[in-house]
């Protein structure tokens, strides 16, 4: 019989031993740690590799490093750990993000070089201004490049009967586009993507020949209605006169209830979330007999409060750096809101009468504009720099900044151009090649399923286009703590949030996307925009993780998570 001091013998031999296994299972799942920046105290890399960051305004409390959407973030030098080729590698961290944005989101990390179109990029989607509609709102995005040669534009068919795409919208996992439909008897429509050429209608909201706006808000997609004559874009005139100028939020199936007519508008112009309320632009150039164009706010039911005119026609929002923004026709090219009816002119972009969409690209608003097809970067009041002209481009109306690149859709000739810095502007194809007509348009731009959309002028075909490999959450990213992990295993990439796997690509070659680069790692910053948020535990691995050990990491979330 064994007595007491055995028995404590054994149970103390067998304590250590589960020990010494545990460590040995935590070491084998730390051995491809290359990075883990805790982000609590300091940005000292607690991996054993070395790579500290070195930071630029970001504030570090024990709930996490604060970024201020503005100008902070973190640089990781270059190193040869950080350099993943063509291997499978893992990025994880806590985000916290609030309910209620006066700004867009930015880029979680990106270790990405523009010339070469070759490394990482991983964000939170939140744009506006592209170009009447909140193409994204909240999507986890994901991407990889290893500068491929430009990839072709893909038709994803024509939804309904329509000549124009107005707006293209993620929403609840799915892509919507608001048609112009300009026939006898015909109305705008809004149409789900659903998948190939495939477009399911989800109705007419009203009589009005567009559904010129769209976006999320609140949880609910919202659309915005127009009376489109077609003379702006050198097309046969509508005959159904219907004015729009309403707003309607969407039930499901073809069902809309209806929040409201804006005065006496005849068109929607723009809708987007600013600090927790929804605003609307409206522009009436054709038709209305009063001419009334200004901005509004949505204080529920059917009740639009007259929020002030920037000084002219409208066009697109824009959401940046705490401020609301407004594109206006003439003279007061760019306007920003200053709260109640009140807005200050930021000046006359050079060489422009109009201003058709803005867009934030490596932390600055870039605007598109008329008669030159140039895009500009706003600098400052009555600051503007040219980044060019897209080929030979009269009108930049669709942007959208995707997987590190900036791009831009143009009138006359339908063509989407990307900017590759001082190389210029490069021709990603014609996406409308309608014969015998003075304009085509790309109008409206959106990113879904890890690929950029374009909607077009007088075909009303929608078209897609991958840059390297990509993959996104379709679904608004719920605010306060959230664990988001990028994955990119056996040739396919993984998106998760929460532990819970969202998204995935299709196979490809690996070899296909080297990434290496000489550029360094940037924490709470990219080719978007500064983080707007807070971050914390953030690691990469020169590994796939597995979804088990994901799920352990969601274990454990922080205070108020």
């Amino acid at each position: 019989m064994m007595n007491v001091h055995s028995v404590c013998r054994l149970k103390t031999a067998s304590l250590l031993l589960l020990f010494t296994m545990a460590g040995a299972n935590a070491g084998a799942s730390e051995d491809s740690l290359v990075g883990h920046w805790r982000l609590t105290d300091d940005c000292k890399d607690s991996s054993g590799q070395e790579n500290h960051g070195v930071n630029h305004g970001v504030t570090f409390t024990a709930d996490g490093a604060v970024f201020d959407g503005i100008d902070n973030y973190i640089e990781v030098p270059d190193a040869p750990s950080l350099a993943f080729a063509s291997a499978d590698f893992s990025v994880a961290a806590w985000v916290h993000t609030e309910a209620r944005l006066k700004d867009v989101l930015g880029d979680v990390v990106s270790k990405y070089d523009p010339a070469a179109r070759t490394g990482l990029n991983f964000s939170i989607l939140n744009y506006v201004g592209a170009t009447s509609a909140q193409s994204n709102h909240r999507n986890v995005f994901f991407g990889i490049d290893g500068g491929q040669a430009t990839p072709k534009w893909i038709d994803c068919g024509q939804p309904g009967n329509n000549h124009m795409i107005w707006a293209l919208t993620v929403y609840d996992g799915g892509l919507y586009a608001g048609t112009w439909e300009p026939a006898e008897g015909e109305a705008g429509h809004v149409y789900r993507h659903e998948g190939n050429t495939t477009w399911i209608d989800c109705g007419s909201p009203d009589l009005s020949n567009a559904v010129s706006a769209l976006g999320e808000h609140d949880g609910k997609l919202y659309a915005g209605t127009s009376f489109y004559s077609g003379r702006g874009s050198a097309q046969p005139e509508s005959p159904n006169k219907n004015p729009g100028g309403s707003v309607f939020r969407y039930e499901g199936g073809n069902r809309w209830a209806d929040c409201g007519k804006i005065g006496d508008v005849y068109t929607v112009t723009g809708l987007v979330t600013f600090d927790g309320q929804l605003y609307a632009t409206t522009c009436d150039s054709y038709g209305c007999p009063t001419r009334t164009e200004a901005c509004y706010r949505y204080d529920g039911d059917q009740k639009w409060t007259f929020v002030g005119n920037p000084g002219g026609r409208l066009g697109a929002f824009l959401v940046h750096n705490g401020s609301l923004y407004a594109t206006v026709f003439g003279k007061q090219g760019f306007a920003r809101y200053e709260g109640q009816t009140q807005w200050t002119p930021l000046g006359v972009v050079p060489d422009t009468t109009q201003t058709y969409s803005a867009v934030v690209h490596e932390g600055r608003i870039c605007l598109g504009t008329w008669p030159t097809g140039s895009i500009f970067r706003f600098d400052g009041p009555n600051q503007f720099t040219n980044l060019g002209q897209l080929g030979s481009a009269q009108e930049v109306m669709a942007m959208a900044v995707y997987n590190g690149k900036l791009y831009g859709g143009t009138l006359p000739l339908g063509m989407v151009y990307r900017y590759d810095g001082p190389a210029g502007w490069t021709s990603t194809g014609q996406l409308d090649a309608t014969p015998d007509v003075l304009y085509r348009r790309v109008w409206s731009m959106a990113v879904y399923q890890g690929k950029l959309f374009a909607g077009t002028l007088p075909s009303g075909h929608v078209y897609a286009l991958e840059a390297g490999k990509c993959v996104s959450d379709d679904r608004a990213l719920g605010p306060g703590w959230r664990h988001l992990a990028a994955v990119k295993a056996d040739g396919s990439l993984k998106l998760y949030v929460d532990g819970r796997r969202v998204a995935q690509t299709a196979q490809f070659d690996p070899a296909d996307c080297d990434l290496t680069n000489r550029q360094p790692l940037l924490v709470g910053f990219g080719k978007h925009d500064h983080f707007n948020g807070k971050m914390r535990d953030l690691r990469m691995y020169r590994r796939a993780l597995s979804e088990e050990e994901l799920a352990n990491f969601c274990k454990n979330s922080p205070e108020g998570g």
